[in-house]
C-alpha cells in the first residue's frame, strides 16, 4: 500500500491522526503486519463531519442531477472491476478469508455500485390527487443529509458498499468508519472514488475505534443519519447516542438464523447447503445458519452425513489452492468462540466434532478453530440462542411443523431463516409464519442486490439493498400548491 492510503481522507485531503497514533493491521493467518494506518479520534471525526456538512449544505453534490451522480457511481464500479484482483488480495490479507471468496465479494460490490447508479435518476416523485380545487400536490424524496456509516470487520468492503452506494446515489454526503482492524479495502476504494471524480467532501473516511470515532458519529447533531452493522450491544448504544438529535437510524445487528430440515427434504442437497450456510468465512457471517433444526425421524442419518462432510473441510492459507476455510479474525474473537463451546458442554450439549484448535503445525500462527458440531441441544441453551459468530453448528430435533416454527421464532433475532421441504402447503405456511426479514425455501444464505436485507426484532432497524436501501437515505416531502388562492375571511371579519 502507498503512504497516502494509510491516512484518513477528510474534506479532500489525506491526513494523519492529530495525535500521531497509528495501528498495525495484521493478517489473521499468520499474525504478520501487513500495513500501518492512522488511528483517529473524536477530533478527526468532527473534522470529517464538518467537511461532509459543508459539502452537503453547499449543494455541490445534493443538487447535482441524479444522472450526474449515477455517472460517477458507474465510473466507480468500473474502477472496482479494474482493481478486482488487487482488492480481493487486500481483503483476504485483512480478513483471512479465502481469496476466491474475496473475488466473489468484489464482483458483488461492483454490481452494487452499478445497481444504485441506475436508480440515481429514476425517482421523479409522485403526483397525488388533491381534494382542493385548482391546486396540485406532489410527493418527492430528498437526500437525508450527512450520513455516518460504520461498517464491520467480517465483510469490510461489501458491507461498506451496501451503505456508500445508496447514500451517494440519493445525494447524501458521508463519513464512513470501517472497522479499525480491517480498514484497508475501504481506504483503497476511497482512492478509487477520488480517481472517479467525486467532489471533495462527498466521501470522508475516518479510521479509529468505535468508542471514540463511532461514538462521535452517533452523537453529533450535524449527522442526520447513522448506519451501523455490528453487534447488538453496540447497536443499542448507538440508538441511545442518536437520540440526542433524533437522527435517523439504520441498524443491522446480526442474527441467530435457523435452518429447518424436514424429513421429506433431499438430504444430500440439504446437507450441502447446511455446510455452505455456516462455513464460509469460518462462520463469521451475520446470516450464518448455525442453528439447525432437524426432524427427529431423520436426525441420525442427517448428523452422520453432515459430520462426514465437516471432517473433510480443509483449513489453511486463504491464498493456497484447496483451502476451504480460513482463520477467525483475531485472538480475542477465537477466545469468544472457545468460551461458547465451553458453555455448550457445561449446559449439556454433546460435542460430536471439533471443539478445539487444529493440531496442524502450519496453522499454529493463525487464529484457527476446527469446524465444530453439537447435538442434543435444547431451546434454552446459549449456544442455540446467542450469536457465536464462528464455525459452530448446534442441532436440535423437532417432531412436527408447529414445533419447528415455534422454536425458530423463539429467538430475540429475526434476520434470516431457511427450511427444506417438498410439501407445497408447508412452504406456504412457513414462509408466512417465520418472523424473519429473509426466508429461504430450499436454499440458504443467498442474497442479491435487488432484494432488501434486514431483520425483525433485535436484528435491527431499516433495510439495506434494493429500492428500500435507497429510500433509507431519503426524506419524504409533500409539496402543495394553490394555483388561485382566495380569501377565507374567517378571522377579524
Amino acid at each position: 500500500m502507498s503512504e497516502t492510503t494509510q491516512k484518513m481522507y477528510i474534506g479532500g485531503h489525506w491526513v494523519p491522526a492529530a495525535t500521531g497514533q497509528t495501528r498495525e493491521i495484521i493478517n489473521p493467518f499468520n499474525q504478520q503486519v501487513i500495513a500501518s494506518v492512522a488511528e483517529g479520534d473524536r477530533e478527526e471525526a468532527r473534522a470529517a463531519i464538518a467537511a461532509a456538512r459543508q459539502c452537503f449544505d453547499s449543494g455541490i453534490w445534493s443538487e447535482q442531477s441524479g444522472a450526474a451522480r449515477g455517472a460517477l457511481l458507474y465510473r466507480l464500479a468500473e474502477l472496482i472491476e479494474r482493481e478486482r484482483e488487487s482488492l480481493a488480495v487486500l481483503e483476504s490479507l485483512d480478513t483471512g478469508k479465502t481469496v476466491e471468496e474475496s473475488r466473489w465479494d468484489m464482483d458483488d460490490i461492483a454490481g452494487i455500485f452499478r445497481y444504485y447508479a441506475g436508480l440515481a435518476d429514476k425517482d421523479a416523485g409522485e403526483v397525488i390527487d388533491s381534494p382542493i380545487a385548482d391546486s396540485s400536490s406532489r410527493v418527492i424524496r430528498e437526500p437525508v443529509g450527512v450520513c455516518g456509516q460504520i461498517s464491520p470487520w467480517n465483510y469490510p468492503l461489501l458491507q461498506a458498499s451496501w451503505k456508500l452506494a445508496p447514500a451517494l446515489a440519493a445525494g447524501c454526503t458521508v463519513v464512513i468508519k470501517p472497522s479499525e482492524i480491517t480498514p484497508l479495502t475501504t481506504i483503497r476504494v476511497t482512492e478509487l472514488a477520488i480517481e472517479a471524480g467525486f467532489p471533495s467532501g462527498v466521501i470522508n473516511t475516518v479510521l479509529g475505534p468505535g468508542v471514540s470515532v463511532g461514538a462521535e458519529l452517533a452523537e453529533s447533531p450535524d449527522v442526520d443519519l447513522i448506519s451501523f452493522t455490528g453487534s447488538l450491544q453496540t447497536g443499542k448504544a448507538i440508538m441511545r447516542a442518536a437520540s440526542g438529535n433524533v437522527k435517523k437510524i439504520a441498524l443491522e445487528l446480526g442474527g441467530k438464523n435457523p435452518n429447518i430440515i424436514f424429513a421429506d427434504a433431499d438430504l444430500d442437497v440439504a446437507v450441502d447447503y447446511a455446510l455452505n450456510g455456516v462455513f464460509f468465512h469460518a462462520g463469521q457471517i451475520c446470516s450464518a445458519g448455525t442453528r439447525l433444526l432437524v426432524e427427529a425421524s431423520i436426525h441420525d442419518n442427517f448428523v452422520a452425513r453432515l459430520k462426514a462432510r465437516m471432517e473433510k473441510i480443509r483449513l489453511g492459507d486463504g491464498f493456497a489452492e484447496g483451502t476451504q476455510m480460513g482463520p477467525l479474525i483475531s485472538a480475542e474473537h477465537r477466545a469468544k468462540v472457545e468460551n461458547y463451546v465451553k458453555i455448550a458442554q457445561e449446559e449439556g450439549a454433546k460435542l460430536e466434532l471439533g471443539g478445539k484448535r487444529p493440531d496442524d503445525p502450519e496453522l499454529q500462527a493463525g487464529f484457527f478453530y476446527l469446524p465444530t458440531l453439537f447435538t442434543a441441544c435444547t431451546n434454552d441453551m446459549r449456544i442455540v440462542q446467542e450469536e457465536v459468530f464462528g464455525p459452530v453448528i448446534s442441532i436440535e430435533t423437532f417432531s412436527d411443523e408447529t414445533e419447528a416454527m415455534n422454536r425458530a421464532n423463539s429467538s430475540i433475532y429475526g434476520l434470516a431463516a431457511g427450511f427444506w421441504t417438498r410439501n407445497p402447503d408447508r412452504i406456504h405456511r412457513l414462509s408466512k409464519g417465520l418472523r424473519f426479514g429473509t426466508v429461504w425455501v430450499n436454499d440458504f444464505n443467498v442474497y442479491f442486490t435487488q432484494a432488501p436485507w434486514g431483520g425483525y426484532k433485535q436484528s435491527g432497524l431499516g433495510r439495506e439493498l434494493g429500492r428500500s436501501g435507497l429510500e433509507e437515505y431519503t426524506e419524504v416531502k409533500h409539496i402543495f400548491q394553490n394555483h388561485s388562492p382566495k380569501p377565507i375571511n374567517w378571522f377579524g371579519i
